[in-house]
């Protein structure tokens, strides 16, 4: 898209919002709700694993711009099992001044199982965006979910030298906070420091309840594909974090992949099954 395009959408912005509500019926997740204001859906649900309702979430305008504010709210009602992704990449583009903010918010009653894993946040320089994902979950419920955020185009030589991010993550439990995580980007500098980024334009964090010790011994394990990417796993009580600093989106998400695929057997007692939209 051109500057001169960028521009032009940006001097109004889209207002977007999604609201999935999923429903077990007859020992399958239905998604019983999907109400859709301006350019955020879904494509059909597809069941490639059962009764697990895999579900992509589209966003059909080129990217996102200043002024946009997209909101996205799941529910999964008691007893559901659902995973969400998106196609691509969501790219946030340079703006004027006005900030993108995109908004998700989930809820998980008891039983329920929700599998978040949206594809990356590729930042352009100059960009101006705020995203938020708050989890609320009841005493039972599981989530199992990613962010991979990615500042600047590596693969150009072009660092997100000029821009501003602000993002959130926070989960409760039975209204008790269980993790909170933010970071905050405003200068060149934030991008090099020490207790940040170290220089590295990607960072990913991967998220899992209802983990155990041996979970993380065995999470531990595993590899990112670069030599240079830092890598480490937390267990605090029965949540799994995981957190990677590199130079790659498609590293992060083989790496948060070959995770899932060791603890979803575990937590949900069912084989990691890929969404088909990933091998497109």
């Amino acid at each position: 898209m051109s500057v001169a395009g960028i521009d032009s959408v940006e001097s109004k912005g889209w207002h977007a919002s999604l609201h999935l509500e999923y429903t077990l019926r007859n020992d399958r997740t239905v998604l019983s709700r999907n109400r859709h204001h301006g350019p955020l859906v879904v494509q059909r649900p597809l069941y490639p694993e059962g009764g697990v309702c895999h579900t992509y979430i589209l966003h059909p305008p080129s990217g996102v711009v200043g002024g946009d504010q997209l909101e996205i709210n799941v529910h999964a009602k008691k007893s559901t099992a659902a995973l969400i992704t998106t196609p691509g990449a969501t790219k946030f583009y340079r703006s004027s001044g006005r900030k993108a903010v995109q908004e998700q918010r989930i809820r998980i009653n008891d039983g329920a199982i929700l599998e978040w894993f949206p594809q990356d946040n590729i930042l352009f320089p100059g960009a101006v965006a705020e995203i938020n994902t708050r989890v609320d979950l009841s005493p039972t419920a599981r989530f199992i979910g990613w962010e991979i955020l990615c500042l600047g185009l590596p693969v150009n030589g072009r660092p997100f030298a000029t821009g501003q991010l602000e993002t959130s993550f926070v989960i409760h439990r039975h209204a008790m906070p269980l993790f909170i995580d933010r970071l905050r980007v405003n200068s060149e500098e934030d991008l090099h420091r020490s207790t940040g980024l170290r220089g590295f334009p990607v960072v990913a964090t991967f998220i899992a309840t209802n983990c155990k010790s041996g979970m993380l011994e065995s999470v531990a394990k595993v590899t990112p594909q670069e030599k240079e990417a830092l890598y480490g796993v937390t267990l605090m009580e029965d949540l799994l974090v995981a957190r990677y600093l590199g130079y790659s989106t498609f590293a992060a998400r083989a790496l948060f992949t070959q995770i899932w695929k060791i603890l979803r057997p575990e937590i949900i007692n069912k084989e990691a099954c890929l969404p088909r939209i990933w091998a497109t």
